[in-house]
């Protein structure tokens, strides 16, 4: 039988199979050790083969087929290896907070290069927007305006509020959506003002540290009808990224990728070298200085929290 992977536990997934039922299915052993290099050799999204077992509610995933696209970080427990966070998706979603937990600009552009290495297209949804001082909203529309001038799509939200909703809905609509973000920045009930029938377990931030509380324990595709499908992913903490090599991440950064090609040198890295387009960019401004910073990071493989 075929299907799609709609749940992950890491050793069961929930398949949604061709005759419209659920089936609880393990991998057979030889999937696991078939040359993948992630810690989960399935995700959600995935579309597979599988045997039913004897019971017909179980079921053994023996083929994955060919993935259009994906998001992988690097394994917590496992530097030297990957691990999906989903597969095969329309767009991937990333909500921020300027507090309560706060997002670090160097956090939000590796989530942006990871799905910029499949031109996934990327939107930002700035949620808690009720909880920011003059200041800090001043600092949100900067925020905006800086993305928004990449090709990044920026929607203003509050989920307690629940203002901006209806804006996600209109992106949402028809479209398979990954959400991914810090815990605690209101993923899951963003996720409930737009399908309140999910009613998905949410946590307050944490009083004591301002970071946020795991509500998600897995990740987990819901169908909210007309083919509209949204994954809702566990709190990250640090996204590194990995199957990557250095010399290909500025082709992530959109604004650099228009001028490669224009440097003195081919190989240029955009660090010290002589004649390099990009740095002239930075200097005049047509290249953000925190964009830049970012990709440095990237570069030396730093910590994304900053």
């Amino acid at each position: 039988m075929k299907g799609l992977v709609i749940r992950s536990t890491g050793s069961w997934y929930d398949v949604l199979a061709e005759d419209s039922k659920t089936y609880a299915c393990r991998t057979r052993g030889k999937l696991r050790l078939s040359g993948f290099k992630t810690t989960n050799p399935i995700a959600v999204g995935d579309n597979v083969e599988f045997d039913l077992e004897a019971n017909e509610t179980e079921g053994l995933i023996y083929a994955i087929q060919n993935r259009d696209n994906y998001i992988i970080r690097k394994s917590i427990k496992n530097k030297n290896q990957g691990h999906i966070i989903a597969a095969n998706i329309d767009q991937t979603i990333l909500v921020a907070t300027l507090t309560l937990p706060r997002t670090s600009l160097g956090f939000i552009d590796r989530f942006l290069v990871s799905a910029e290495a499949f031109r996934i297209p990327q939107i930002i949804i700035f949620n808690k927007s009720d909880l920011l001082s003059p200041q800090e909203l001043r600092k949100q529309d900067e925020y905006i305006e800086l993305y928004q001038k990449i090709g990044v799509d920026c929607l203003v939200a509050s989920a307690t509020k629940k203002t901006g909703i209806e804006e996600i809905k209109e992106k949402l609509s028809g479209k398979k959506s990954l959400f991914s973000g810090h815990s605690g920045v209101g993923k899951s009930t963003l996720i409930n003002c737009i399908a309140p029938n999910l009613d998905l377990k949410t946590s307050d931030v944490s009083s004591f540290s301002d970071k946020g509380v795991h509500t998600t324990t897995f990740a987990e595709m819901f169908d909210l009808g007309e083919n509209t499908f949204i994954i809702d992913t566990p709190g990250i903490k640090e996204l590194g990224l990995i199957d990557m090599e250095q010399d290909e991440i500025s082709d992530y950064f959109p604004e650099m990728r228009e001028l490669i090609g224009e440097c003195k040198f081919h190989n240029c890295k955009h660090t010290h070298e002589p004649g390099c387009a990009i740095k002239i960019a930075i200097e005049e401004g047509q290249i953000a200085g925190s964009r830049y910073k970012s990709y440095l990071s990237m570069l030396e493989n730093d910590d994304n929290r900053r």
